[in-house]
């Protein structure tokens, strides 16, 4: 492996695809960077569907335009991290390494600092992996090309089967130690209402009715399990009433303590913030909560299989 400028190795990832079952047999990842603070070496293998891979990019791109990509012992993440305070929105997107890799071997720069941070455009990353659902190999590396790129080499097969190599240059950034502190999982404030979403397909195509308007949204909920979307004009009020939705029950049991179940706790936000955020989500989750801290934030807490994701949407101001 040679070195290359900017204090970066290059990244070696082989795919081998069974063009008969359809699935990514194994992905060996050799990402070596070398920071300020010490060198970082990142091995990363196993057998994974494409589907999934191609899945979780498309969900990213579709919520993030550039997002941060973590790299820890046992975790990936991807990280948006907006301030929430100029009503920016937050993502913390969680994959456990072990349900994707068969064998995982990393060092950081210390014992303490075992992580690597990448920030990269999570459409090119989505279109480069969509490039791949039908290849023979896929590699990919940490290259410089003038600046520090994901190079995505995709060998494919031709009608005479004879082969050609398609490759797609990401440019990333190796994100410095410094900056780490800002880019951690959020924190989950403690909410006044706790209640599990409707399907999502038939919410977006309520938000999307929505939309053409007002740009603003009042999500509303209470211990019930009802929840409400409003709109609210000096012309027009809307409001699609969701009923017998449940309420998590640690989350009832705390919040009934002190809360009349009727009352509904509710916040005022951006109803384009919530509509992309609808539109990222390509499949019903097996487990889909609203938490709402009464006109400041909503949080949305999704599982998808083995990936996770929280969404924040502050209040409007």
């Amino acid at each position: 492996m040679t070195s290359a400028v900017l204090k970066c190795c290059p990244v070696d990832v082989t795919v081998n695809r069974s063009l008969s079952t359809g699935k990514l047999h194994r992905v060996e990842l050799l990402l070596q960077t070398k920071l300020a603070l010490g060198t970082l070496d990142v091995l990363l293998s196993k057998s994974f569907l494409c589907a999934r891979a191609v899945g979780v990019s498309n969900m990213i791109a579709k919520l993030a335009k550039t997002c941060t990509l973590r790299i820890s012992p046992d975790k990936l993440n991807f990280i948006l991290s907006d301030k929430l305070a100029s009503g920016g929105v937050s993502m913390w997107c969680e994959l456990e390494q072990e349900n994707f890799f068969s064998e995982f071997q990393m060092e950081g720069i210390s014992a303490a600092n075992n992580e690597i941070y990448l920030e990269l455009t999570s459409e090119n990353l989505s279109r480069a992996l969509k490039t791949a659902q039908n290849a023979r190999a896929l590699k990919i590396k940490l290259t410089n090309k003038h600046y520090p790129c994901l190079t995505v080499s995709i060998e494919l097969l031709s009608v005479s089967s004879s082969s050609r190599i398609v490759t797609h240059d990401i440019p990333v950034k190796v994100i410095p130690r410094r900056l780490w502190k800002d880019l951690q999982e959020p924190t989950v404030p403690d909410s006044d209402v706790s209640i599990y979403l409707p399907v999502l397909k038939t919410m977006k195509s309520v938000v999307e009715k929505m939309k053409n308007i007002s740009n603003h949204l009042i999500i509303e909920a209470n211990l019930n399990g009802e929840l409400n979307l409003k709109i609210e004009t000096e012309l027009v009020c809307v409001t699609t009433h969701f009923k017998d939705l449940g309420n998590p029950p640690l989350a009832s049991e705390n919040a009934s303590q002190a809360r009349n179940p009727e009352q509904m706790a509710e916040v005022h936000i951006d109803i384009r913030k919530l509509l992309q955020f609808l539109a990222g989500q390509q499949a019903n989750p097996t487990k889909a909560v609203c938490n709402i801290v009464n006109n400041k934030i909503v949080h949305f807490d999704l599982l998808h299989e083995d990936v996770s994701l929280q969404y924040f949407i502050p209040a409007l101001s």
